[in-house]
């Protein structure tokens, strides 16, 4: 089901009930407002994507981004869609968690910790170390790059500017949030810090202009 739904998001366009029962199969339709549930959760979790009731209840609906991302270039074989999605958004978690960047190491064990990173390679997404340093990178989604002056020479990761240019770190940190039912208040220097980086931001797109 995500793999029909996804292009549909990508394209803008609205999905219905009766399109999507096309997809399940027959044996299970009688469960389709359980496997609704279930996809509604899936595309909100791993993608960052609401599913909005527009117009009679029930029948028609918008993916609406909640945090803006595209996905473009990265999704294109059906089978692989879900756990890359759900790689991107931990990885986006975690550099802005982390204070806008992570070193080498510390992303390899939170993700491992997290299970979204395997010490063999993974079945759906091949291997995942390559795709986020070598697909998340030339997609823009990503920069990895060495820390300067280390000795020895140590690399990290930050938000690529294709990141930044579709989602923000207040929007992804809300989203972090609402997820795992966390309570804002109980971080506010994470806020502040989202904060900063939104407001350097905005004042880069301004130079820009100038």
């Amino acid at each position: 089901m995500v793999p029909f739904l996804l292009p549909k998001y990508q394209q803008k366009e609205q999905v219905t009930t009766e399109e999507m029962l096309h997809v399940v199969h027959n044996d299970y339709c009688e469960h389709f407002p359980l496997i609704f549930r279930e996809l509604c959760q899936c595309v909100c979790l791993c993608f960052g994507i609401e599913m909005r009731e527009v117009g009679a209840p029930g029948h028609t609906y918008e993916l609406l981004p909640i945090l803006g991302l595209t996905f473009h270039g990265i999704l294109d074989d059906d089978v692989q869609i879900i756990p890359k999605g759900k790689l991107l958004m931990g990885i986006l978690s975690v550099i802005m968690v982390k204070g806008s960047r992570v070193s080498e190491e510390d992303l390899r064990a939170l993700l491992r910790d997290r299970k979204l990173l395997s010490e063999r390679e993974h079945v759906m997404i091949g291997d995942p170390w390559k795709f986020t340093t070598e697909d998340l990178v030339r997609e823009e989604y990503l920069v990895y790059q060495q820390v300067p002056n280390s000795a020895p020479a140590r690399c990290e990761l930050l938000w690529g500017p294709r990141a930044r240019a579709e989602t923000t770190p207040i929007k992804v940190l809300n989203h972090l949030f609402s997820l795992h039912r966390i309570d804002p208040r109980s971080y506010p220097h994470l806020y502040e810090q989202a904060l900063r980086e939104e407001e350097g931001l905005f004042e880069a797109f301004e130079g820009e202009d100038v």
